[in-house]
């Protein structure tokens, strides 16, 4: 192979699904020692030559060459043994099972016995995470990991493959900014020594810093090829959505003097050290931190997931005490989860059954549903939020990612919820999907309702926030307007180690 030829190229690849055609014609090259990008909205066909590439399913037409030779790929251990690794958005780890069997999983080194050599399981498994500047022991379950330690756990994976071809999918979708810096320059290490790696994300600002040519896909065609659209994040939405969407963040100040929720002092056994701050009728307060600093445990104890072991929470002036997760529901307060997957949603219900869910009480006469109400309550809130009619026709388990999202929503909208926290509200969505989501938390916040927003996604904090605080080892160090910080202000103080007083705190 002369360096001009691909790696790996698709060509001419079409696949379809009943009525769908997924893919049209596609072709794509990717070459040794660089990061190729594979853009485009929810529905556009990414997952779909995702699988092709990783041998989960076969094209209808088209061919397939590696080295300037046409292959097959007949399933994913074939894919494995011509060096292709992907890291799939959705985990494929065993809770149950440490970090370093995981990453091992199906490829156990063994000794000249033929038994699994446990001892060089962990040894290559801790020089992997090393490798990464990841802090993960590898004996370590992985069930008992946050969702970004997971979502490293699977990236380590593929690295221990050694693999000439790595596919990643949304892989900084549970990443902090640290980490995502850390995996970006694990990348690059990785494409300097002829590595082929197939970039997948929604975050198209760290897009714009780590590929070195992008392929765009719109209804299952090449609408860009590599070199054909400039990489930077106007250029790329134009070309995904075919025209200027406009303002990517499209923020409302609609912040109050009113205090709706003052926390005090809240301290959990499960990672909450000092939560101290206000949140004010129409604003939206952000939370700021690194992976693991603490943000989703300070909402799992404002939700009543988390028992607290001291501090206090009020609201509307009046004190609150929630065993449960009900008790915070009927006060008023609702929970937007990190992982909709798996928190969020009932993926065998169709939208009225999860818009309803928290709110049985209010639809039921005599013990019974009344469907009757649900079917209008959900119509009602499917229109306002422009929740795809699909979304009752089937599961929600076969919508996009936006779809999902605000049906999440809409359960807290179903039962009027005066105060919303969003862990990760837009994590995994398309941009069109984002703009959506930001849309809605204009018309929250408009209509007097106050948020919490926890995003590890920097633009979109300082953006989508009125101030940020900044949370480290669980507590909630500063809280600043968030016009006076920039990107890099936000990193900084992340890092800081900046002490308030808890009445500052509260009267901020």
């Amino acid at each position: 192979m002369n360096d001009a030829t691909p790696l790996w190229e698709f060509a001419d690849i079409s696949k379809a699904y009943p009525g769908v055609l997924a893919n049209d014609k596609v072709c794509i090259k990717l070459m040794k020692g660089s990061i190729h990008g594979l853009l485009g909205e929810n529905g556009c066909g990414k997952s779909t030559m995702i699988k092709t590439l990783s041998g989960v399913q076969q094209p209808d037409s088209g061919k397939i060459l590696h080295d300037g030779k046409v292959v097959q790929i007949p399933g994913p251990l074939a894919a494995r043994d011509m060096g292709i690794a992907t890291v799939f958005q959705e985990f494929s780890i065993v809770p149950t099972l440490s970090v370093g069997e995981n990453i091992f999983l199906g490829n156990m080194p063994r000794s000249r016995f033929g038994v699994i050599d446990w001892a060089k399981v962990h040894s290559e498994s801790a020089r992997v995470l090393k490798e990464m500047d990841i802090d993960i022991d590898s004996e370590a379950i992985t069930g008992d990991l946050s969702v970004g330690e997971q979502q490293l756990v699977e990236i380590a994976k593929a690295i221990a493959m050694d693999a000439s071809m790595i596919i990643l999918d949304e892989p900084t979708a549970a990443l902090g900014e640290d980490e995502i810096e850390q995996l970006h320059q694990l990348l690059r290490n990785m494409r300097s020594r002829g590595t082929a790696i197939l970039y997948v994300s929604h975050r198209l600002d760290e897009v714009e810093r780590i590929v070195d040519e992008v392929t765009i896909l719109r209804g299952g065609c090449v609408v860009s090829a590599a070199g054909e659209t400039e990489i930077n994040v106007s250029e790329i939405v134009s070309a995904m959505v075919g025209g200027d969407v406009g303002e990517h963040y499209p923020k409302e100040n609609n912040s109050t003097e009113d205090v709706v929720l003052r926390a005090s002092g809240l301290k959990t056994k499960l990672g909450v050290s000092d939560a101290t701050f206000a949140l004010r009728r129409g604003e939206v307060l952000g939370l700021g931190g690194v992976l693991g600093s603490g943000r989703t445990e300070i909402a799992r104890a404002l939700f009543g997931v988390d028992k607290l072991t001291s501090g206090s929470v009020e609201l509307d002036g009046a004190p609150v005490k929630f065993r449960n997760e009900m008790e915070a529901i009927q006060a008023g307060v609702a929970l937007v989860p990190e992982n909709r997957k798996t928190d969020g949603l009932f993926f065998n219900f169709r939208a009225s059954g999860n818009i309803t869910a928290a709110s049985l009480a209010s639809i039921s006469k005599l013990g019974l549903l009344d469907l009757a109400a649900e079917g209008a309550g959900t119509e009602r809130l499917m229109d306002e939020l422009e929740i795809s009619a699909q979304a009752e026709a089937k599961t929600v388990n076969f919508l996009s990612g936006g779809n999902q999202q605000k049906i999440v929503i809409a359960r807290w909208l179903f039962a009027e919820a005066q105060v919303l926290i969003l862990d990760e509200p837009t994590q995994g969505i398309d941009i069109g999907a984002k703009i959506a989501v930001y849309k809605l938390m204009n018309a929250l916040t408009r209509a007097g309702k106050s948020i919490i927003l926890i995003s590890s996604d920097h633009d979109e904090l300082l953006a989508m926030s009125d101030r940020v605080a900044i949370v480290q080892h669980g507590a909630i160090k500063k809280i600043v307007d968030a016009s006076e910080l920039s990107h890099d202000d936000l990193v900084r103080a992340s890092a800081d180690q900046i002490h308030h007083t808890p009445q500052e705190l509260a009267d901020s």
